[in-house]
């Protein structure tokens, strides 16, 4: 757990149900700080109400793995190299795999 203050971490959004890994980031301020302002939610928020409108089992929660760079570099570099060894479907990095999500 980490200390008060300390908010740098990467954190993963997984759908539990399924089980399936959505979403790898990397933030230097709280999650709650981050996630407010995230491109990234209004995938998730599409993925639930969907998942509700044709009644599909859904769990999407959030890990965070706060031991990890404090450099910010560094983190960002690790950050990537789980994104692309995961192909998680809401990382822009993976679109050429899934397609952009919830695209209109």
């Amino acid at each position: 757990m980490p200390e008060q203050g300390d908010s740098v971490c990467i954190y993963f959004v997984i759908d539990n149900a399924v089980p399936l890994l959505l979403y790898i980031g990397e933030t230097k301020r709280t999650p709650k700080q981050r996630w407010i302002t995230h491109d990234c939610q209004q995938y998730i928020l599409s993925y639930i109400e969907l998942h509700r409108r044709y009644k599909l089992d859904v769990a999407v929660a959030t890990a965070f793995w706060w031991n990890t760079p404090p450099d910010r570099k560094a983190r960002q570099k690790l950050e990537r190299e789980l994104i692309l060894k995961w192909r998680s479907p809401f990382n822009k990095e993976n679109w050429q795999w899934w397609g952009q999500p919830f695209k209109k």
